[in-house]
């Protein structure tokens, strides 16, 4: 209620009160009048509901590695045409090259799309409903590939940008006119690197690479907002690069663990200053990042000491948290538990469903929410 019409209200029905009964009224008042001018009144009561997730909703497991893999992770849930996610399964060291697996939630059966993904990480569709994979380093192919789903074979859209090999692709999302953004830092891997960057990427319909910005120290998930014309990008620098070969050595120091968006113009290319939605601080970030249809964005969180599933507003504003591990954890990489690396909505009657990679397994969770549909390109 506006206070000038509530004190009204009360001037009319008071009149004639007594000075004890005024004073009754002092207390109360003062305390409403604070709370129409605190930061956020609507008027509304604050029930404390949970915008995202239901009461009770729980992460359900649906696949866990069986392969005799060297360490490493799951990663890069995509949702293709059919309904069926596509995901990645990355081992470490070059022995190793890794598989894209696919689940489909009809049958709730996992099989191998491939065996020899050449390290895939990100994975995302596009119109022609096509997969296309960014390919890392430590033995991978430092590249995208675009691969028929009926032939299971893939061919390289491009590996080098003015003329260098890239460091090792991460993560994707393709825009409205089929435009590949994707991002390029680097994690593992001894090969040698050539670019002085780690960047932020576009590939064009005919195949030419541009750098959107390299205004991100070592940039890992990518999203775009649902008008496209914001471009959402997490900063997870862990001063990791895997370059130094002595296992002695000590690790460079840590970076930025943020979140930024960068605004977009017509022509898809940063038109302004980045803003920064989310500082992690001195915690692990955010790796992987989705949308839904308000717009809403949804970030894993790799913090050991409270790893889960952040939801935040286009202005940074935490919506909801979603626990997916233990807190305060310690010890090495085999030691963590509960850590997640990506996210993504399906589609059709289950664009309410989020799939999320965990450590080495494939989780969903319902929503209140709706996922923003792929916008795979125009081809």
């Amino acid at each position: 209620m506006n206070p000038i019409i509530l004190f009204a209200v009360l001037d009319r029905r008071s009149a004639g009160c007594r000075v004890r009964d005024m004073k009754r009224i002092v207390l109360p008042l003062s305390l409403l009048i604070s709370a129409c001018f605190a930061p956020g009144f609507s008027g509304a009561k604050e029930t404390g509901e949970n915008p995202i997730f239901s009461k009770g909703a729980k992460l359900e497991l649906l696949f866990t590695r069986k392969a005799k893999l060297n360490s490493g992770l799951t990663e890069g849930p995509a949702v293709a045409p059919d309904g069926s996610v596509y995901f990645t399964d990355m081992p470490f060291g070059v022995k190793d090259n890794g598989m894209i697996l696919r689940f489909d939630p009809r049958t709730r059966r996992t099989t191998v799309f491939t065996n020899n993904s050449g390290k895939s990480n990100g994975l995302a569709f596009d119109s022609k409903g096509s997969m296309v994979s960014c390919d890392g380093a430590d033995g991978g192919g430092r590249r995208l590939i675009r691969w028929n789903l009926k032939t299971g074979k893939g061919a390289t859209i491009v590996d080098r940008f003015n003329g260098k090999r890239f460091n090792a692709p991460n993560d994707l999302c393709i825009d409205s006119k089929g435009r590949i953004y994707f991002t390029d830092p680097r994690y593992i891997g001894h090969e040698p690197r050539e670019l002085k960057h780690r960047a932020v990427y576009r590939v064009n319909k005919d195949s030419t690479v541009i750098e959107i910005t390299r205004e991100v120290e070592k940039p890992n998930g990518i999203t775009l907002s649902p008008d496209g014309r914001t471009l959402y990008v997490g900063d997870h620098n862990n001063g990791s690069d895997g370059l130094n070969p002595d296992p002695n050595a000590p690790p460079p120091p840590r970076g930025a663990m943020k979140v930024y968006a960068f605004p977009l113009n017509k022509g898809g290319l940063v038109a302004g200053p980045r803003r920064t939605l989310v500082d992690f601080g001195k915690e692990a970030g955010c790796d992987g990042i989705t949308v839904d249809s308000q717009g809403n964005a949804y970030l894993t969180c790799r913090s050991l000491s409270q790893p889960g599933l952040k939801v935040i507003d286009p202005t940074g504003r935490e919506l909801a948290f979603l626990p997916t591990g233990p807190k305060d954890q310690t010890g090495g990489f085999e030691d963590w538990k509960g850590i997640p690396s990506n996210v993504e909505f399906c589609i059709g009657k289950d664009k309410n469903v989020l799939y999320v990679t965990i450590d080495k397994s494939l989780y969903r969770i319902s929503t209140k929410t709706e996922g923003h549909p792929p916008f795979r390109g125009k081809q």
